[in-house]
């Protein structure tokens, strides 16, 4: 089925799918874990971003977050 898409600005792909439309099977190969502070990811053309005191929790009892072992 045909997609209308409107303006898009891509301003870097690294390792990944950029999929417009209908997608009939996407599939990962690969996963990663990122701990992170509040506002520090954000991404875009202007960004401002006000924050106080903040603390990120890196503590993580599972063994297996997302297995990939079976992904075809």
């Amino acid at each position: 089925m045909p997609a209308i898409i409107g303006p898009v600005s891509i301003m870097s792909v690294g390792g990944g799918v950029v999929t417009f439309g209908d997608t009939f099977y996407v599939s990962p190969k690969s996963a990663a874990k990122t701990a992170s502070g509040s506002g520090s990811l954000n991404t875009g053309n202007f960004v401002n971003t006000n924050n106080g005191i903040s603390g990120t929790n890196t503590l993580d009892p599972d063994l297996f977050d997302q297995n990939i072992a079976a992904n075809a």
